[in-house]
């Protein structure tokens, strides 16, 4: 059934995004009523996918575009399969026992036998990263344009598991990588679509001082002394263990420091427990380490702790793209995120934040930032202007529609 566009969710975004962009999504969307859309990913909850889907689904709606967003599950041995996967593209030297990629293959199945109706009734089909990636082989019955959105640095993948998982990819009709050095050799067209922040968001919004000072009594941190923070799944690409290492070095020249580690887990992520350990163990019994695991419902705690924070750290040694870069980007503090991946596409070193590659240059980068506040206020400015310019979801969304109407023309 054709859905009418209501425009009154994209139109609460006419004081922020630019009318550029506004007006191409007005124009585009009308072209393309009746189109219906389906995302599938592996989890509603935790994880950068989901929280965009979140925001990304209603407003594909709220123009006019039929889309829906279903999940696929699975046993535990099916995720630590998919995981196995993540880290594997991301160029983990690892191999799956032959038994998990069979769980793998017959938990693809039962899921597309559980959305065969609405797989059918799409027109085109987005599916997320790795772990439903085979549906399009169980899928027979569908008519759609299939597109495989990779949100995972594949710069450098384990050849033997990319291997596999080619062989279910390249059937596909097209595919979208986060950057460019993402890309690998397909045999259909690759796009480059980045992610983005809602600025509307709970996570995003500004937030009044009372919440701020809430905050610093709920998680005991001193508003006299500086707060460095890193916010995301407890996950060892994202080297929560090498933040609290730049931490100890940094607390020798600046002995009054304190350390915010503060994220949750994923419904598909089963190695986030073991992380945990590690990182209470690095840990110690330092006081001035919070370590919060967070509820998934969490963003204004969130979004309050990235703004008493005086630098936001991503010391990630792999990065898809890394969207609590952006969130500290548009808080307006100045970002040190790993050389790597999408955090480069975010970072312009020494200019919004720094680009590091190893625990030492991270302390040192702290270390400069806390003896300067001007130039954290420098480049705390730089940095809300970069992300309104480039990752804020009204432009993904206008990335999406253009993407749909290639495909459904």
């Amino acid at each position: 059934m054709k859905k009418n566009p209501s425009y009154s969710h994209l139109e609460k975004y006419e004081s922020i995004a630019d009318s550029e962009t506004l007006d191409r999504i007005k124009e585009l969307s009308s072209k393309l009523q009746g189109i219906r859309v389906l995302h599938v990913n592996s989890t509603r909850m935790g994880g950068g996918v989901a929280e965009i889907l979140h925001k990304l689904v209603p407003l594909l709606n709220d123009v006019g575009i039929e889309t829906s967003w279903e999940v696929i599950t699975g046993e535990n041995d099916f995720y630590r399969c998919t995981k196995s996967f993540h880290n594997a593209i991301q160029g983990g030297g690892i191999s799956v026992p032959d038994q998990l990629i069979e769980v793998y293959e017959q938990t693809v199945k039962k899921n597309a036998e559980k959305l065969k109706l609405d797989l059918e009734s799409a027109d085109i089909i987005i599916i997320h990263d790795p772990q439903p990636c085979a549906l399009k082989q169980y899928s027979n019955g569908s008519d759609a344009r299939w597109i495989w959105r990779c949100h995972i640095d594949a710069s450098s993948p384990n050849k033997g598991i990319w291997n596999y998982l080619k062989e279910h990819i390249e059937h596909y009709d097209g595919s979208i990588f986060s950057t460019r050095d993402f890309i690998q050799p397909m045999p259909h067209n690759q796009h480059i679509i980045t992610p983005s922040i809602d600025p509307l968001s709970d996570k995003n919004v500004d937030i009044k001082n009372g919440r701020l000072d809430a905050t610093y009594k709920r998680f005991n941190l001193d508003r006299n002394r500086p707060i460095i923070s890193q916010i995301s799944r407890f996950d060892r690409f994202k080297d929560p263990v090498g933040v609290i290492e730049s931490y100890n070095i940094t607390r020798e020249k600046f002995p009054d420091l304190q350390l915010v580690l503060a994220g949750g887990e994923a419904d598909d992520d089963p190695e986030g427990a073991e992380v945990i350990k590690e990182v209470y163990d690095a840990a110690g019994n330092d006081k001035d380490i919070h370590i919060l695991i967070l509820p998934p419902d969490s963003n204004m705690t969130i979004n309050a702790i990235q703004r008493i924070s005086d630098i936001i750290i991503q010391k990630s040694l792999k990065e898809g793209f890394g969207l609590t870069v952006t969130e500290g980007l548009w808080k307006e503090k100045p970002v040190i995120g790993g050389n790597t991946g999408g955090i480069r596409t975010q970072i312009r070193d020494n200019h919004n934040g720094f680009l590091v590659s190893s625990i030492e240059e991270t302390s040192s980068k702290i270390e400069y930032l806390l003896s300067s506040p001007a130039k954290r206020n420098e480049f705390g400015k730089a940095a809300k202007e970069h992300v309104s310019r480039n990752f804020l979801i009204t432009r993904h969304l206008l990335d999406y529609l253009e993407l749909i109407n290639e495909y459904s023309s």
